[in-house]
């Protein structure tokens, strides 16, 4: 415990957003969102120890990740602080009213600097495939993205994230032949020695679970990958 209260109290820096039913943080690289029943250590667990010494509460802390983003990827995660909110996130999520928008630095460049892909995915032994509509466990996905920087052989892309399948948008950008840089799994050619992909949530757009308001949450790169320094 003397190690989660010494990172939580060093934690602030990465708070986006806080308010009595919402938490989102900035999650760095290598990092599990959640824990996965191994006891690593995790942004979820560092959070909720965020809440019980910031907010001064004794026992235990309400705290639950609305989504979640894989390990090698930095930026927004969400929790909700109350039942309520976590309640109301998910529904909105399952009915997709919310935004996501991933940055990522890929290798090559796509043949059009702005498309909207649709593939098939299914996904086993911690990989996703693209595969054929009515493949078994075929799911559709889709995401629209636009050039914003070329760097080199890396280009700059936005993505806007519509389904939420496993590892889509780095299945689905390998697929057009643009692996994510770093991600080995699908195919990158260059990697970082920390073992990082160039995958960064950086904006979540979410109708606020008890005020209705809508609210934008925005996450910097992370000055610590050697992706991100060369914007």
């Amino acid at each position: 415990m003397s190690e989660i209260k010494y990172v939580a109290s060093g934690l602030t820096p990465l708070i986006l957003h806080a308010d009595n039913h919402l938490l989102a943080v900035n999650k760095p690289t290598g990092l599990l969102s959640q824990d996965s029943g191994t006891g690593l250590r995790n942004m979820e667990d560092w959070a909720r120890e965020w809440v019980r010494v910031d907010k001064n509460k004794p026992g235990s802390v309400f705290l639950n990740a609305v989504h979640r983003i894989d390990k090698a990827v930095s930026g927004v995660v969400l929790f909700a602080r109350t039942s309520k909110a976590l309640s109301r996130l998910n529904e909105d999520i399952r009915k997709r009213n919310c935004k996501k928008i991933y940055h990522t630095l890929v290798e090559r460049t796509p043949e059009k600097s702005s498309d909207e892909l649709v593939h098939w995915l299914t996904h086993e032994h911690h990989r996703a495939e693209v595969c054929k509509e009515g493949d078994k466990g075929a799911q559709r996905a889709v995401l629209r993205y636009r050039t914003l920087k070329q760097l080199g052989n890396l280009t700059l892309l936005e993505v806007d994230l519509e389904t939420g399948r496993y590892h889509q948008i780095r299945a689905q950008l390998a697929g057009i032949g643009c692996p994510i840089a770093g991600d080995e799994k699908y195919g990158a050619k260059l990697v970082s020695g920390e073992k990082d992909i160039a995958l960064h949530h950086a904006q979540l757009g979410i109708t606020h679970p008890t005020s209705r308001e809508s609210v934008v949450i925005k996450a910097p790169y992370p000055c610590d990958s050697e992706w991100w320094v060369r914007l």
